[in-house]
C-alpha cells in the first residue's frame, strides 16, 4: 500500500482553485443522497450523520454531514464530515474537511483520499487492497468544515486582521511574480497588454468559452473515459487553467496599472514598476470584496486563457 502525506500547503490560490473545482463536481454529479433516504440509508437522530446499512451498488455522497458505513457501499464521499467505515466499501473513500476512520473490521477496496483531515485506521493491519493509494492533505480542516455547513461564507469572507495581513502578503507575492515575468518575458507581457486593450471582448469571450468547456470536459471525463484518459485530460486542462490564471493576472495587473497611471498621474511619475504596483493593489482589492471576487476571479481565468490561446497570432492582432 502506497502512502503519501502532503502537509502545510499554504497557497491561497490553490485553496481557491481547489474549492471551485470540487464545488463544480459536487453540483454536477452529487446532490445529497441523504435528502431522500432509502431503506438502506438513514439519518442519525441528531441529523448530522448519514448511516449506510446495505447499499453495495450505491455511491454515497454527503455534504455537511458525516457518513457511517455499517454494512456495505460501493463508494463514499463526504464534504465537511468524517467517513466511518465499520463495514465494507468496495471502491474509493474520500472526504474534504474531515477524516476517514476505518474500524477494526472495516474494509476499503479502493483509494483513500483526505483533504483537510487524517486517515485513522483502528488496526495497524487495516483491511485494504495492496497497491491502492492513501493520499492525505492535512490542512484547512476547520475551514472546510465551516464551508460545508455554511457555503455562502465563501462569497462573504470575514474581514479580520489576519485576512488583511494575508491580502498584503498576497499583494507582495503577486508583485514579485509580475516583476519576474516582466523581466524574463517583457515582450509577451507587452503583447498581452496590447491585445487586452485592442480586443477586450474577443479575448474575454474566447477565454470564457474555453474555460467553461474545459471544466465541463474535465468533470465529464471522470464518468465517461477510462481512468488513464480522464487523468491525462484533467491534468492538461488544469495546467492550462493555472497557466492562464498566472499569465492573465499579471497582464491584467499591468493593464489596469498603466490605465490608472495615464488617467491620474503626470508623465514624470510613470514607470513600469509603479504601474505594476498599482495594478497589483487594485486586483488584490477586487479579489477580496465579498461577492465581487467571484466575478473578478472568473475574469482573470477568462482573460488569461484567452491570452494564452491567442498568443501565437500576435501579428494578426497587431494589424487589427
Amino acid at each position: 500500500m502506497k502512502f503519501t502525506n502532503y502537509t502545510n500547503i499554504r497557497s491561497h490560490c490553490t485553496v481557491t482553485a481547489t474549492i471551485t473545482v470540487f464545488w463544480l463536481i459536487i453540483v454536477l454529479f452529487a446532490g445529497v443522497q441523504c435528502a431522500k433516504a432509502t431503506p438502506a440509508i438513514s439519518l442519525s437522530e441528531d441529523e448530522k450523520t448519514v448511516i449506510v446499512e446495505d447499499a453495495p451498488e450505491m455511491e454515497v455522497v454527503a455534504i455537511g454531514k458525516s457518513v457511517e458505513v455499517r454494512k456495505s457501499a460501493k463508494g463514499v464521499f463526504s464534504f465537511g464530515g468524517d467517513v466511518i467505515v465499520s463495514g465494507r466499501v468496495e471502491g474509493d473513500v474520500a472526504t474534504i474537511g474531515g477524516s476517514v476512520i476505518q474500524k477494526e473490521n472495516g474494509y476499503i477496496g479502493g483509494d483513500v483520499i483526505v483533504f483537510g483531515g487524517s486517515y485513522k485506521p483502528d488496526s495497524p493491519n487495516a483491511l485494504r487492497v495492496s497497491g491502492k493509494e492513501t493520499v492525505i492533505f492535512g490542512v484547512w480542516e476547520e475551514e472546510l468544515r465551516d464551508l460545508a455547513q455554511n457555503p455562502m461564507q465563501i462569497l462573504t469572507p470575514a474581514i479580520t486582521w489576519s485576512f488583511v495581513a494575508q491580502r498584503v502578503l498576497l499583494a507582495l507575492f503577486w508583485f514579485a511574480i509580475s516583476m519576474v515575468m516582466m523581466t524574463i518575458a517583457p515582450g509577451a507581457v507587452g503583447r498581452a497588454v496590447a491585445r487586452i486593450r485592442l480586443s477586450t471582448l474577443k479575448i474575454s469571450a474566447i477565454g470564457s468559452v474555453v474555460f467553461i468547456g474545459t471544466m465541463i470536459a474535465i468533470v465529464g471525463s471522470l464518468s465517461v473515459l477510462p481512468d488513464f484518459l480522464s487523468a491525462t485530460l484533467g491534468l492538461m486542462g488544469l495546467v492550462m487553467i493555472l497557466l492562464g490564471y498566472v499569465f492573465g493576472r499579471v497582464a491584467l495587473q499591468v493593464t489596469v496599472g498603466k490605465l490608472i497611471q495615464k488617467r491620474f498621474l503626470s508623465d514624470a511619475n510613470r514607470s513600469e514598476t509603479l504601474a505594476t504596483l498599482i495594478g497589483v493593489g487594485v486586483w488584490t482589492f477586487l479579489l477580496s470584496v465579498p461577492y465581487l471576487w467571484v466575478i473578478a476571479l472568473f475574469s482573470v481565468f477568462a482573460f488569461g486563457i484567452g491570452l494564452v490561446l491567442t498568443a501565437r497570432t500576435s501579428n494578426v492582432w497587431q494589424k487589427a
